[in-house]
């Protein structure tokens, strides 16, 4: 098995990939007016309508209720992202902090309200993690 994409599901698809494209500074791949996909290295974020809905057995999926998971994206420089994206930022949950394993990490909001880490391995053990 491979983890390959994960998929957030939104009401306002263009703000959600635009805000996205900017964070990440990747252009997106769109499908359609209501599938878009934005791939790195080693995973796609793919950003769906609520339109698409309709082709899954999706049950109770809502847009912009995700409180449980975290969007993550490992950076160079976490500081010089932050500064890059501090005037674009509508929700900053946290400034950048060195945490207990070794990420130095900043926490923000998408649009949509799920949250968003972006980290730069600093200790010796994470940056081997990473390898950096």
């Amino acid at each position: 098995m491979n983890f390959v994409s994960i998929r957030i599901i939104t009401d306002d698809i263009k703000r959600l990939v635009e805000f996205y494209a900017r964070v990440t500074r990747l252009e997106p791949a769109w499908f359609g007016e209501d599938f878009a996909e934005i791939a790195t290295t080693s995973c796609t974020l793919a950003i769906g309508s609520t339109r698409t809905l309709q082709m899954f057995e999706a049950g109770d999926t809502r847009a912009g209720a995700n409180r449980s998971a975290i969007i993550e994206f490992l950076v160079d420089d976490v500081d010089a992202e932050y500064e890059r994206l501090k005037p674009f930022l509508k929700e900053v949950v946290q400034e950048p902090k060195t945490l207990p394993w070794g990420n130095r990490s900043l926490l923000f909001r998408d649009p949509d309200g799920a949250l968003v880490n972006l980290f730069t391995p600093v200790s010796a053990d994470a940056m081997r993690k990473f390898g950096r």
